[in-house]
């Protein structure tokens, strides 16, 4: 997971649970992996200016805040993250 490329995404699932690991400009950050709006899969996204968008109607989220950029009551949840030895370990509660 190391070689996540600057302004990317991947989906990664533990215990059957979705979450996007994004790289932006070589920032990692880890949000929950599903869209608020309508379900969407957020680590099959992409990266755009600081936010990941979702595939399916295009809402993004602020990967440092959880923001979305349409409709203030939606957010996604955020998930510190580590880097250890190429691994990027995520703290899920």
């Amino acid at each position: 997971m190391s070689d996540l490329k600057a302004d990317s995404v991947a989906e990664v699932l533990v215990d059957g649970t979705p979450y996007a690991i994004c790289n932006v400009g070589g920032e990692i950050r880890a949000v929950g992996g599903i869209c608020p709006h309508r379900g969407g899969s957020l680590g099959q996204g992409l990266i755009r200016d600081g936010r990941v968008q979702c595939p399916w109607h295009g809402w993004e989220f602020d990967c440092r805040t959880g923001a979305s950029n349409r409709d203030a009551s939606k957010s996604v949840p955020l998930f510190p993250v580590k880097l250890e030895n190429g691994d990027i370990l995520i703290h899920i509660p």
